[in-house]
Formats: structure tokens, C-alpha cells, sequence
């Protein structure tokens, strides 16, 4: 039987996930479920536990966008972002669980910096230039494995784009991170990440993520999308001092 902070805290993580992928919040609930996590767990074990959750709300985010993804972005991410998701998984299984909490709390701050800055990237004079790509994507790829917030530099990258709709923005995001999270699964069962009995103990957690998404989706329109985000990063912050301090 799970123990009470386990299903405490699992309930709130299945919610973020539903949320998240329903499209209330953007990345940031997501960015919340490692760290949560890390209070009660050893952070590799968080880190693959959450990723059947994700992988699973992911159907429910392309059902909701599919196709409507930009192929150039996608095509041109995609190969350095597998190998950023390689070299996350190497790197996950390398370093010990106090060093691995000190790089979430690092993860997540530039996640937070990130998002503060993305109002304004729009409005920045910027020139493309492919090698930015590769390292958008080679960058989501390494931090979505290792802590599930690669989403900072994909999404700046996509900003700074010219013509990229809302609705586009948010399926190429969809799809690049369904493949990324899809393509974890191979190296973290070689690597012997996955805790399957606590996966087991826990697979009720599956249930609570289409309510949610159903209830993101009905809600988008509804909530304030800066408030219900700075609710999320208030304790995202909080979570990674305390991981930086206490790794």
C-alpha cells in the first residue's frame, strides 16, 4: 500500500501532468513534477517515473494538435534532440543523486528565467541562423531527459521564429517532446531506471490525467493564463533553492 506522501503527492503530480498537456500552464506544471517528486524519492527514480505519465498525456496533446506542427522546426530539431536525450540518459545514470538534485535545481531556475524572458523574445531584432536549431534542440533533448524541462530553450527558439501562430507553436512543441519522450524509454530501460514496482504501486495516477487535461481544456479560455503561471512558478522556485541547497 502507498504510503500518504506518495499518493499526496503523485495525485498532484498526475494533475500537473493532465493540466500541463491540456494546455493550461504551458511547460511550467510539468517543470513542478520532478522537484515534487525529489522530496520523497531519489531523483533518477522521479525522473522515470514521471516519464510513463508524460508519454501517456501526450496522446491525449496530439489528439488535440494533430498535424497542425511546423515539419521545417520539427525536422530540423529532431536529430540534435535525440542526441541530447542520449546524452541526458548517460549522464542521469553517471552522477550520484546529491550532484543529480543540485542539476534539477539548476534546470528548473533556467527554466524560471527562461519563461520570465520569453514575453520579450518576440520583440527582439533577431537574424536566424540554423546552428540555433540544433542547439534548441539539442538543448531540450538533454534537459527534458534529465529533469523533464527541456521545453525553456525550445520554446525561446520558437519565439524568436517569424510567422509562427499560436496553434502551431503549440503542436511543433507537442510533437517534439512526444518523440523525446517516446525515445527516453529505450535508454532508461537499458540503464535500469525504472523503479516497475513503484510504478505498479502507482498506476491509479494514469486515471487522473484525462479529467485533467478535459478540465485544462475547458478552462483555457477561462483562467488568466500569467496568474495561473506565476501560481506554478512561485512554488517552482522554492523547490529548486531547495534542491540546490539541500543536494
Amino acid at each position: 500500500m502507498p504510503s500518504v506522501e506518495i499518493v499526496v503527492l503523485f495525485t498532484i503530480v498526475g494533475i500537473l501532468v493532465g493540466l500541463s498537456k491540456g494546455g493550461l500552464g504551458g511547460p511550467v506544471p510539468v517543470a513542478l513534477t520532478v522537484p515534487l517528486l525529489t522530496l520523497i524519492l531519489e531523483p533518477q527514480v522521479a525522473v522515470a517515473l514521471v516519464l510513463p505519465l508524460l508519454i501517456f498525456a501526450d496522446i491525449f496533446a496530439l489528439y488535440f494538435y494533430w498535424r497542425q506542427w511546423d515539419r521545417h522546426y520539427i525536422a530540423l530539431m529532431l536529430a540534435p534532440g535525440l542526441l541530447g536525450v542520449l546524452l541526458g540518459a548517460l549522464v542521469l545514470d553517471a552522477i550520484d543523486a546529491a550532484t543529480l538534485k543540485r542539476v534539477i535545481g539548476c534546470l528548473t531556475l533556467l527554466a524560471l528565467g527562461f519563461k520570465i524572458a520569453s514575453d520579450r523574445l518576440a520583440s527582439l531584432a533577431y537574424q536566424p541562423r540554423t546552428w540555433h536549431g540544433y542547439f534548441a534542440g539539442w538543448a531540450s533533448g538533454f534537459g527534458s531527459t534529465l529533469a523533464n524541462v527541456g521545453a525553456p530553450p525550445f520554446t525561446a527558439y520558437l519565439l524568436l521564429q517569424p510567422k509562427m501562430t499560436p496553434r502551431r507553436f503549440v503542436g511543433t512543441t507537442t510533437l517534439f517532446f512526444a518523440v523525446m519522450n517516446l525515445t527516453k524509454v529505450p535508454g532508461f530501460i537499458a540503464l535500469d531506471l525504472f523503479d516497475y514496482e513503484l510504478l505498479l504501486r502507482i498506476a491509479w495516477v494514469f486515471l487522473l490525467i484525462p479529467p485533467a487535461v478535459l478540465v485544462a481544456r475547458q478552462l483555457i479560455d477561462r483562467v488568466n493564463q500569467q496568474v495561473f503561471e506565476l501560481m506554478m512558478m512561485i512554488p517552482l522556485a522554492a523547490l529548486s533553492a531547495y534542491l540546490l541547497l539541500s543536494g
